[in-house]
């Protein structure tokens, strides 16, 4: 084999594994951010059992509760890099990269409202639902706009 015909081979296996490299990335980051709104889906379902008295409101779990959304938006929102807008069954709206600063924005707004419900929750369980309606508020505001509904 000539020098030139493995180097070019060798050239087309590298890009083969940059670019499965890549997938391996973007499936990743979507897994990962699949996780942590599970988790805050999960978090949010507690507040709204103790709101709705589905549950008895407990000041400590309503504040875990609260802090799990509050704390998981900074990693979050590193999730989004380029090369992640398809696959892995995201319904992640392209507005998000379109418009990452306002989805960014809306994202730090609702972390800093679950804080407050975190902080509500010691009040009990009126001045945390007071709070919590904030974070549902945030919440919907951002799935509104970016988030691709299923059918």
């Amino acid at each position: 084999m000539s020098k030139s015909k493995f180097l070019t081979g060798l050239s087309i296996v590298a890009g083969v594994a940059v670019i499965a490299s890549g997938a391996a990335v973007a499936q990743d980051a979507i897994a990962k951010r699949k996780a942590l709104m599970k988790a805050v889906g999960g978090a949010t379902k507690t507040g709204s059992q103790m709101v709705k008295g589905e549950i008895p409101f407990d000041a400590a779990k309503a504040a875990e509760s609260m802090n799990t959304i509050a704390k998981g938006w900074a990693e979050f929102a590193t999730l989004y890099p380029k090369g992640t807008e398809t696959g892995g069954e995201t319904t992640a709206s392209p507005k998000i990269w379109e418009t990452f600063a306002d989805f960014d924005a809306q994202g730090k707004k609702m972390a800093a409202d679950a804080a407050k419900a975190a902080t509500a929750a010691a009040g009990g369980a009126d001045a945390f639902k007071a709070a919590f309606g904030d974070v549902t508020k945030s919440c919907k505001s951002c799935h509104d706009v970016y988030r691709v509904k299923k059918n």
